[in-house]
C-alpha cells in the first residue's frame, strides 16, 4: 500500500508515516488521529481485517490524547482491536470496557531454569504428560483451590500476594510480577455475585482458546542482556498464558451493559456500541475500575497458581527440589488492563488511564516501576508465538513511553478467526504434525488444537521486528517451543 492510499475493504485513509507506521487522519468524530505500528507486508494483510475501523472509531473517546494506537498484532476484536492502545486524561477521559477486554489481565509469565535441552530431551514426554494431568485445563476446568467467600474477597484485593502467603510462591516472584501483582483499589462491592461464583473453583486453572502453558528453550540470544534476566541458549524455560478465567468474562460482561446506559445519561456519543464507555469520575466508571481490578488480581493469583503447579510437576519428574532446579520468575506482564500513569501529552507531564486490550507494558531502564534488580536493562517484555514457531523476550524502551505510552505488542495476532482454521485443518492432524517438528502437544479435544494452529497466527518474528525497529523495545531472546499443553 503506497502513501495516502485508502483501504477500500475498510474505506480507511492511510497515510505512511515511515518504514513501520501508518497514520488515519482525524475525520469526523475522531478526536486524535489514529497509529498504527506496521510494515507493508503486515499492512497488506489487514485490508480485509475491521480492525483498522476500530482503530478510527477508538479515536472517539471522550478525553482521548495523543493517538489511538495499534501495534503490529493488530485483529479484529470487541470494540477495540485487538492490540490496541488509547490513553485517555484521568479527569475528564472515559473508562471503556472492550478497551480491556473480556480476558481481564490475559498475560503471560516466563519462568527459567537451571536445566538444558539435553537434560530434558529424555524425559519431554514424561514432563508434558504430567504437566498435562497436573494443569487443568480446558473449557469449565476447576481447580483444587476452592474460594469461600472471606478468601475470595482477599484474592481480589491482595492478588498473587495471597497465595504466595499459602505457600504457593516466594517474595521474589512478586517482586518480578507487574505492579507486584496487584491493583490498589479493588472493590469487591462492586462484583456480581454471579462473576463470584464463576471464580469461586477456577483459581489455579489455564483455560482454553489461545492460552497455554509451554516448556521451550532459550534458542538465540541477540543481547547481553540476556545474562541479567538470568537466560542463556539451550537453557530450559516455562512459558504460562492465561488470565482471570470466567471471573474476568463476567466482570466484563456485567459492565457493558452498566457503561451502556451511562452513555445515555451523559450524552455520550461513539461510532460503534461495542465501546460503551462511562466518564472515570463517574459512578459507573469508579464502578467499573473497583470490578474490574480485582479481576486483575484474580488473574496474578491465578498465575502464580499455575507456576507452582509447573514447579510441582518438574520437582516430581526430575526428583529434584524446585529450588535446586533454579525455577526463577523472569517476568509477569500483563496483556488486558486499564491503568493509571504519568505520561508527557503535548510536552507536559500528565495522568492518563492507559486502556491496553492485547498490548504489554515497556518500560525502560531507570522506570520507579521496574524491578530494582532490572533497573539498568528495563522492563522485560514477553512476546509468546504460536506453537509451532517461536516466542520472543524483549525489554522495554524510552521511546516506547514518547511514542506509544510505553506499550509494545502482546503476541503474534491471528490471521484465521478460530472457524477458519478448523476448517483448514481438515483431514490433518496438527499434533501429528508438530511432532514431526519436535514439538509435543497435548489438549482437551482436536478442535482446541485445531484452532491454535501456527497458520492461524501472523509470523511473530515480523511482529517484533516491527517493534524492535520503531524502538518501542529492544529483542533479547528467542525461545522455541519443545512442548505444550492447551485446553
Amino acid at each position: 500500500m503506497r502513501p495516502g492510499t485508502t483501504s477500500a475493504a475498510n474505506s480507511i485513509r492511510l497515510e505512511r508515516l515511515d518504514t513501520n507506521r501508518w497514520h488515519i487522519p482525524p475525520t469526523g468524530g475522531m478526536r486524535v488521529p489514529g497509529v498504527i505500528f506496521a510494515n507493508e507486508r503486515l499492512m497488506r494483510d489487514l485490508q480485509a481485517d475491521p480492525a483498522l475501523q476500530q482503530v478510527a472509531n477508538v479515536a472517539h473517546l471522550p478525553g482521548i490524547v495523543k493517538a489511538s494506537f495499534a501495534m503490529p498484532d493488530i485483529h479484529w476484536g470487541y470494540g477495540f482491536a485487538i492490540g490496541g492502545v488509547a490513553a485517555v486524561d484521568a479527569s475528564d477521559g472515559a473508562i471503556s470496557p472492550g478497551g480491556v477486554g473480556y480476558d481481564i489481565n490475559c498475560g503471560v509469565r516466563l519462568v527459567r531454569t537451571g536445566l538444558y535441552v539435553d537434560e530434558v530431551q529424555p524425559k519431554l514426554k514424561t514432563l508434558v504428560a504430567s504437566l498435562f494431568n497436573d494443569v487443568p485445563c480446558g473449557v469449565g476446568m476447576s481447580g483444587e483451590i476452592r474460594l469461600g467467600h472471606r478468601d475470595a474477597e482477599r484474592v481480589m484485593i491482595q492478588g498473587s500476594r495471597w497465595v504466595i502467603g499459602k505457600g504457593y510462591g516466594t517474595a521474589e516472584d512478586v517482586a518480578h510480577t507487574e505492579s507486584e501483582g496487584c491493583l490498589p483499589d479493588a472493590d469487591p462491592s462492586q462484583v456480581s455475585e454471579r462473576a463470584r461464583r464463576r471464580g469461586s473453583d477456577q483459581l489455579g486453572t489455564l483455560g482454553s482458546g489461545n492460552h497455554f502453558l509451554e516448556v521451550q528453550a532459550v534458542e538465540t540470544v541477540y543481547d547481553p542482556r540476556a545474562a541479567a534476566l538470568g537466560l542463556q541458549q539451550g537453557q530450559v524455560a516455562v512459558m504460562i498464558h492465561s488470565g482471570s478465567r470466567g471471573f474476568g468474562y463476567q466482570i466484563c460482561d456485567d459492565y457493558l451493559e452498566v457503561t451502556a446506559q451511562a452513555m445515555a445519561e451523559y450524552g455520550i456519543q461513539v461510532p460503534d456500541p461495542q465501546l460503551a464507555c462511562a466518564p472515570l469520575r463517574s459512578e459507573a466508571g469508579r464502578a467499573y475500575l473497583g470490578a474490574m481490578r480485582c479481576a486483575a488480581n484474580y488473574a496474578w493469583a491465578n498465575r502464580q497458581c499455575l507456576m507452582h503447579l509447573a514447579r510441582v510437576t518438574f520437582e516430581r519428574v526430575f526428583g529434584r527440589s524446585w529450588e535446586s532446579l533454579e525455577m526463577a520468575l523472569v517476568y509477569d506482564v500483563a496483556h488486558n488492563i486499564a491503568k493509571f500513569e504519568r505520561h508527557r501529552v503535548d510536552g507536559r507531564e500528565q495522568l492518563v488511564c492507559v486502556h491496553r486490550k492485547g498490548a504489554t507494558r515497556s518500560f525502560p531502564p531507570g522506570h520507579p516501576e521496574v524491578p530494582a534488580d532490572y533497573q539498568a536493562i528495563g522492563q522485560p517484555v514477553i512476546v509468546p508465538g504460536d506453537m509451532g514457531r517461536y516466542s520472543f523476550v524483549l525489554v522495554g524502551t524510552e521511546t516506547a513511553m514518547t511514542e506509544s505510552f510505553g506499550s509494545c505488542c502482546h503476541g503474534a495476532g491471528r490471521v484465521m478467526s478460530r472457524a477458519q482454521a478448523v476448517r483448514h485443518a481438515a483431514g490433518r492432524s496438527i499434533e501429528h504434525e508438530l511432532e514431526q517438528q519436535g514439538i509435543i502437544v497435548m489438549g482437551r479435544g482436536r478442535t482446541g488444537i485445531a484452532e491454535e494452529q501456527p497458520s492461524a497466527y501472523k509470523d511473530v518474528n515480523d511482529v517484533v521486528q516491527v517493534v524492535h525497529e520503531a524502538g518501542l523495545a529492544t529483542r533479547v531472546a528467542r525461545l522455541r517451543p519443545l512442548g505444550v499443553i492447551k485446553g
